[in-house]
Formats: structure tokens, C-alpha cells, sequence
């Protein structure tokens, strides 16, 4: 069975001495010193350890099934999902008005990480709750917070989020599901919703359903489209619950992967719900939910690419086969073990990069949502420009990171029984839900990029540049670091002018170039991110800070990201720069 180990030196790290959380006014951040951290973190390994890891197999095995309108969750998870609300980890960043323990998100997302690696599926019932209970915390009325947020906090209540419809996925302004208002202030909602993630289940009490309707009155388009609260089981006044509402499960998905969490299609049969945020603003409202979740995700894409590498790196430690190039390595044995080979060296170095950088990106991410949280403007606008980034490149190369892992398997890595089909079966939904990564790219250089007149985009460059300039002269940064992250660096800058220069001319120029552009910006950012922490490993080696073996393995691992990994901007302006014309050659009949 596969196994799994939290991170936990590296979150360390990133936290404390790459983002130096100590040495930030932020709320919350005062009381994450390096020890309350580390416990908080150990607790998470070893309730991954103990009951996640083992039922990762068990959920994708048994899945999840209905019968007589009943979702029943894989044997384990009721007991686990206790565990989980019984150590207060659904409620760690929360308001503490609602039971939440008020820890910021930078600490959360870590938490989370470790869940997601060790039960990818699992993790999805409370990650989707928070994303719905943040919705209600920031849109709904001071009596819906009382009624709702509580029971969700605390998880005895989970959320989801309903936007998908059977003939609509992104355009969502084709919706059809109909919200009619009722004289007491609620609405009757009647339509059908698809591939809603922890739609039903055995581990709540109740489930607290976000759907998307129009309401009369609002026009076409999303600019009509209404936000609403509808619980699977109505709440009386005194907060029991009373009568089942009028929505059903019309049956569970057959899915790719994550088989322990079910993937519900919802009917919607004149159920009564409430309006959450302002009519016909439903969009806003749900977006808050949407901007959190994709930040989530990403984190998914290298949180499963995570627990694939792991294995990866004990099979091809332990798997004798061939002998290594430059002589024997092993002259005990009938062979040499797989890691000796430079290819499957370049394999899991590809991996380790990657995973770590992600790691560091989203960390940055966190720490960025909670200023924007205490209302800094400038990272409320960072963050809201690599969102899409991190969420369309993390989970790309997720996916290809774990079947890199799979490949170090071979033929065993094909067989169920090692555990790395079920990796790669899971990563890949990372790269469809919360916005496909198409949609991800159109976003970021149809939307983002040209935001406020382009103020974030330059603000970016100018954080590069700035960078550059200061360790520029710094002998141990400016050949492997420095220098290569310029010259990425000067790849997006030319990539945007392009778009700005070809956009208004002709869109397709732009739209044809916006998966490129989505990576080479991920790219870039991920340098920018290895240069910090390469910076900072620097410092330590030469304070004499202890664990040289962790650091110099940063430094190592850094160079490899900026020497093999970072070149990749020079492809990607090209194919950019070759515009839409061959993309569009061909008529829509000749394909």
C-alpha cells in the first residue's frame, strides 16, 4: 500500500524563514511561532497517517454509493470525518464568533495539503464546507450567519457549491434552474444541477446547498443570475432541523478517479431557499467561494503529485535493475537500484522541483489572501492575478508530475496494487473542476491581465526587476538565479506586449496564445519563487544555521527548476508569437 509523510521540515521553512510570518502585523500571525506550528503540523501527520492514508485505497476501491435516496460514504470515513471535526480541524482558520479557532489561512493551507496527499477525495467534503461556509461569512445576512455558520464550522453541517446544469458548464449565463419568490421573502427553486462535489452523503447531519438561479426580473446573461441557501433539511427557528426540503440526489456520477467522494447530480423540485447576498448579484457572492477554491485546488494539483513522488522515490531506491553507467553501484546485489540512471534522476528531479516550488507558491498565495483579508489592496490584486496561474499550471503539472512518478513503476506502475493509477486517476480532475484550465488561461490574459490597466501585471514585473536588481551583484545568486530569471522574465513581459499590441486587432492572436501564456507565466513565477528560496538558503549556509544537508539540497534542487525547468519561456513566447493563424487554418469540417 502506498504510504505518505508530511513535509513538515519544508513547511517549516517556508513559513518561518522564506515568508518570515513571525515578522508580519497580520492578525493571528503573532502566535504561529515556530513550535505552535510544528505541533499543529505533527497532529496533521498523524491523523493522515493513522486514518487517511489507509482508507485512500479503500474509497477509490469501494466508492461511494446511493441507495433509496441515501449517499453512503466508503467504510472508514464516517469515522474519520469524526475524527477530523472532533479535533477541531474543519474549524482552524474560522471566526471564532462561529467556533472557529481563528488561525490564519497560511497555516490552514498547509494543514489542508497534508490531507489532500494522504486522501484526496476524503478531504474534498470539508474543503468544499469552508468554501461555502467563507461565502455565507462574507454575504450573508447577520441572521443567516447565526443559523448556518456554526453547525458548518464545526462540519455537523457541510456546503456545496451548485453551478453546473446539464447543458452548461462555464457559460453559466445559459442556466436555466428558476428561483420563483415566495411571500414569506424565500424562493422555490426548481432545476437540475450536475457534478456537484459532496453533493450528498452519510456524514453530516445536514448539507447547506449554493446554487445559482434566475430569479424574474433579472435579464439574460449572468448579470440575472441569483445566489441562494438551500438546505437539504429545512431549519426551525431554533436551529433543529425540521422537514426534508424538495431536493433529491438523481444519481452519483461514474468518475475518472476520487471515487470516495460523491459526485452528485442534484434535482432541484420547487425547494425553498434563501437569497444570499444582494438579487441578481450572484455571481460576486459566489466567486468569493470560487477565488478560495481555486487556490485549493492548485494546491491539489501538487499535493497528489506530492504523495505519487514520494513512492516514486522509495521503489526506485529500492527496485534493483540494470547497472549504472559509470560502474557498479551495487556489487552486492544482481543489479543497481533505479535511482542510479540519470533518467530517472531527471524524472523525479522534474518532480521534486516542481512539488516544492508549487508548495512555495501557494504558500506565498495564502500569506497574500490573509493581507488581503486585513485589507491590504496591493495583495488582494497580487493574488487575484496569479490565481488563475496557480491554479491552471499547479494542476497541469501536477497531473504530468504524477505520472512521471507512475513512470518510475513501469509496468508495476500500470497495476492497482501499487497505488499509482489511483494518484494519477485523481490529479487529473484538478486540471477540469473550479474552472477548467482553459478557462483559467482565457481569464488571465482576456481578463487579468489587462485589469486596471494593466497596474498588476506591471506590478509584478516590477517585483521581479526590483529583486533582480538587489541580489544582482550577489555572487552565489547572479549565474544560476539572477541571470536566468531575467531573461524568463523578459519572455512574459514580451508575451504581454504582444497581447496588447495583437489583441485589439485581432483577439484570436490572443486567445490562441493563452495556454502558453498561463504557463510561462507559471514558470516564471515558480523562478521568482526558487530564487527566494535559494536566497534564503544561502543566508542560513553562511550564518551557520544547522541541517546544511536540507539547505544545500534547496540550493540544488533550485538550480535544477532555473537550468531545466525555467528555459521552457523561450518555447512558449515562440509559440505565442506565431499567433492564431495556423490555429485557425483549418475549417471546423476538416477536423
Amino acid at each position: 500500500m502506498p504510504t505518505y509523510s508530511a513535509p513538515i521540515r519544508d513547511f517549516q521553512f517556508l513559513m518561518h524563514d522564506v515568508l518570515k510570518l513571525q515578522n508580519q502585523n497580520l492578525p493571528g500571525y503573532a502566535d504561529l511561532d515556530r513550535e505552535f506550528t510544528a505541533a499543529v503540523l505533527e497532529a496533521a501527520d498523524k491523523l493522515a497517517s493513522d486514518m487517511l492514508v489507509p482508507l485512500n485505497k479503500v474509497g477509490d476501491e469501494q466508492g461511494c454509493t446511493l441507495k433509496d435516496g441515501v449517499v453512503h460514504t466508503p467504510d472508514g470515513f464516517k469515522e474519520a470525518f469524526d475524527a477530523m471535526k472532533a479535533g477541531g480541524w474543519t474549524a482552524l482558520d474560522a471566526d471564532p464568533e462561529y467556533g472557529g479557532q481563528g488561525i490564519p489561512y497560511l497555516l490552514a493551507i498547509a494543514t489542508n495539503e497534508i490531507f489532500t496527499a494522504a486522501n484526496m477525495a476524503f478531504s474534498m467534503y470539508q474543503g468544499l464546507t469552508h468554501g461555502a461556509y467563507s461565502a455565507i461569512h462574507t454575504h450573508g445576512t447577520p441572521e443567516q450567519k447565526k443559523t448556518y455558520l456554526p453547525k458548518m464550522v464545526s462540519c455537523d453541517w457541510t456546503g456545496t457549491m451548485n453551478l453546473t446544469e446539464p447543458h452548461c458548464g462555464t457559460d453559466l449565463g445559459l442556466l436555466r434552474t428558476r428561483a420563483e419568490p415566495q411571500d414569506d421573502g424565500s424562493y422555490l427553486l426548481t432545476g437540475q444541477k450536475i457534478f456537484i462535489s459532496s453533493g450528498d452523503h452519510d456524514l453530516a447531519e445536514n448539507v447547506i446547498h449554493l446554487v445559482l438561479a434566475k430569479a424574474p426580473g433579472g435579464g439574460e446573461g449572468t448579470k440575472g443570475i441569483s445566489l441562494f441557501i438551500v438546505p437539504k433539511f429545512l431549519v426551525n427557528e431554533d436551529g433543529s432541523l425540521g422537514e426534508r426540503n424538495a431536493v433529491s440526489v438523481g444519481s452519483l456520477e461514474e468518475k475518472m478517479g476520487i471515487h470516495g467522494n460523491a459526485t452528485c447530480v442534484m434535482n432541484y423540485d420547487g425547494a425553498r431557499g434563501w437569497l444570499l447576498g444582494d438579487l441578481h448579484k450572484g455571481m460576486r457572492a459566489m466567486f468569493t467561494m470560487m477565488n478560495e477554491a481555486r487556490l485549493g485546488v492548485a494546491m491539489q494539483g501538487y499535493a497528489c503529485a506530492d504523495a505519487a513522488y514520494q513512492n516514486a522515490v522509495i521503489y526506485a531506491k529500492d527496485r534493483l535493475q540494470g547497472r549504472a553507467a559509470t560502474g557498479v553501484v551495487n556489487p552486492a546485489g544482481a543489479a543497481d537500484p533505479l535511482i542510479v540512471h540519470p533518467d530517472i534522476r531527471r524524472s523525479l528531479m522534474d518532480q521534486k522541483a516542481f512539488i516544492e516550488g508549487g508548495r512555495a507558491l501557494v504558500m506565498w498565495g495564502a500569506h497574500l489572501m490573509d493581507r488581503s483579508h486585513a485589507g491590504d489592496e496591493d495583495a488582494d490584486g497580487l493574488i487575484s492575478l496569479l490565481t488563475p496561474v496557480a491554479k491552471g499550471f499547479l494542476t497541469d503539472k501536477g497531473f504530468e508530475s504524477t505520472v512521471m512518478a507512475q513512470q518510475v513503476f513501469g509496468g508495476h506502475g500500470y497495476i492497482e496494487e501499487h497505488g499509482m493509477s489511483q494518484y494519477v486517476r485523481d490529479a487529473r480532475i484538478a486540471m477540469i473542476y473550479e474552472g477548467a484550465n482553459g478557462v483559467q488561461a482565457l481569464d488571465l490574459v482576456a481578463r487579468k491581465l489587462p485589469q486596471d490597466g494593466g497596474r498588476q501585471m506591471m506590478a509584478f514585473f516590477e517585483r521581479i526587476k526590483a529583486f533582480c536588481k538587489k541580489h544582482g551583484d550577489n555572487d552565489a545568486m547572479a549565474e544560476d538565479f539572477i541571470a536566468p530569471l531575467k531573461a524568463a522574465s523578459k519572455d512574459l513581459q514580451t508575451a504581454a506586449m504582444y497581447f496588447m499590441e495583437r489583441g485589439m486587432k485581432n483577439p484570436n492572436d490572443a486567445l490562441a496564445g493563452s495556454h502558453d501564456f498561463l504557463h510561462l507565466f507559471g514558470h516564471v513565477t515558480l523562478g521568482y519563487i526558487w530564487s527566494r528560496i535559494c536566497l534564503t538558503a544561502h543566508h542560513a549556509l553562511e550564518n551557520g544555521t544547522g541541517d546544511t544537508e536540507f539547505y544545500q539540497t534547496k540550493l540544488a534542487t533550485g538550480r535544477y527548476y532555473m537550468s531545466r525547468a525555467l528555459p521552457m519561456t523561450a518555447t512558449h513566447l515562440a509559440r505565442i508569437q506565431s499567433g492564431s493563424r495556423h490555429v485557425m487554418a483549418l475549417p471546423a469540417d476538416a477536423f
